[in-house]
């Protein structure tokens, strides 16, 4: 089959490799007919992330039709139509059986290489690093999926798969991350990112009751839908002072909320601080950049609430003393997919989210090196690339 395989920093390629098989009794085969390339998969583009290999599959944005399924799957049958979640969870674990299905005790391979980088093991994800389990990504015609009595979700025939098909990560992702801000009616959320978690936390921020919400980024084509789509007020930070212009918007005392939507790859206000960080990402001397949490913590008021379901990978220098002294409130990590499946499902199906809003290009998966490039650049007003098998 065909697959989107890593072969080292910004080096993309399409390569022929076997067909996965079931391996395991609760294990299932999809064939892909759509997998999203997500912001998170341009940091291991950027050689940001640990423990990838050359030849290894990424994506973890998936979705397709059950081809097969192992002896012990009783829940999907040959020809269901499914979206995976990039998680890999057992459903029996302690941290399962508490919904805390990102921090699976038994599905990372590589639990024990984990625990000397993070001192724990969280669990396994398709497409990214062997850290996570090593598995191979869904930016391929068909995709292995393990304990697939616990991950897939079953969709209606009637949804076309530009719907549905970010159940897998980013639609539950934005909305956990503003779910994660306890939003009040009173509440201004304020979002770093306008990529498509961002828009999603703002749609989520708005299902959640949100009074207002601000949205923060300098793409054009990203502040223009979080302005006309996802109906947020917009900062572009190359033009205007974030800090001085949310004190002025908030009669001086900051949102109540605010989500790191940005991660690891985020840059600095100065040129050279970035050019200093590309290259020791480069040098693989560091990667995560504390930019936009540091003016997170300057900017969000005192007693305030922060969410971050952006990406960091190792250290970061934070102006933790701030935060502290602020007594803000943080909440962050991996998604607990399977916790959000139904219930967003529900939400599509009721009319009141369309993700298919973010969707700049569809490609076919031949031109997944083109469309990585174009989606890290932000060329050709790309925001969001759906490949299609």
């Amino acid at each position: 089959m065909k697959a989107v395989c890593w072969h080292g920093r910004n080096d993309i390629r399409v390569d022929n490799v076997d067909d996965p098989s079931i391996l395991d009794p609760r294990d299932a085969i999809v064939r892909i007919t759509a997998s999203g390339i997500c912001g998170s998969d341009l940091h291991l583009m950027a050689g940001a992330a640990p423990t990838m290999e050359s030849g290894d599959i990424i994506g973890h944005e998936p979705m397709g039709e059950v081809v097969e399924v192992g002896a012990a799957i009783t829940n999907l049958e040959v020809g269901d139509r499914v979206v995976v979640p990039f998680t890999i969870s057992c459903g029996e674990c302690f941290f399962c059986q508490h919904t805390l299905f990102s921090l699976c005790d038994s599905s990372n391979r590589n639990a024990d290489q984990a625990k000397k980088f993070m001192g724990h093991s969280p669990a396994g994800l398709f497409g990214y690093t062997h850290m996570l389990g090593g598995y191979d990504g869904g930016q391929a015609e068909y995709l292995r999926v393990p304990y697939a009595d616990v991950g897939p979700i079953k969709v209606p025939q009637n949804l076309p798969d530009e719907q549905v098909v970010f159940l897998s990560d980013i639609f539950p992702t934005g909305y956990m991350a503003a779910e994660n801000c306890e939003i009040k009616q009173t509440d201004t959320v304020a979002i770093w990112g306008c990529g498509p978690v961002g828009q999603f936390a703002i749609q989520s921020a708005w299902m959640l009751g949100a009074k207002r919400v601000i949205a923060i980024d300098h793409v054009p084509e990203r502040l223009e839908m979080a302005r006309t789509i996802s109906k947020a007020e917009v900062i572009n930070y190359e033009t205007s002072d974030i800090y001085e212009t949310l004190q002025d918007w908030t009669k001086g005392r900051g949102p109540d909320c605010c989500i790191d939507a940005v991660g690891a790859e985020n840059h600095a206000a100065s040129s050279l601080q970035s050019v200093v960080d590309d290259t020791k990402t480069a040098l693989h001397l560091g990667s995560d950049r504390p930019h936009v949490l540091n003016e997170i913590f300057k900017c969000c008021r005192k007693g305030g609430r922060v969410s971050v379901p952006g990406v960091y990978f190792s250290s970061v220098n934070l102006q933790w003393g701030t935060a502290m002294n602020k007594a803000l409130q943080i909440r962050l990590g991996q998604t607990h997919m399977q916790r959000y499946l139904e219930p967003l499902l529900q939400k599509i199906l009721d009319g009141k989210i369309d993700p298919s809003i973010v969707i700049t290009h569809v490609e076919p998966l031949d031109n997944a090196p083109a469309a990585y490039e174009k989606f890290r650049d932000k060329a050709d007003g790309c925001i969001k690339v759906v490949l299609k098998p």
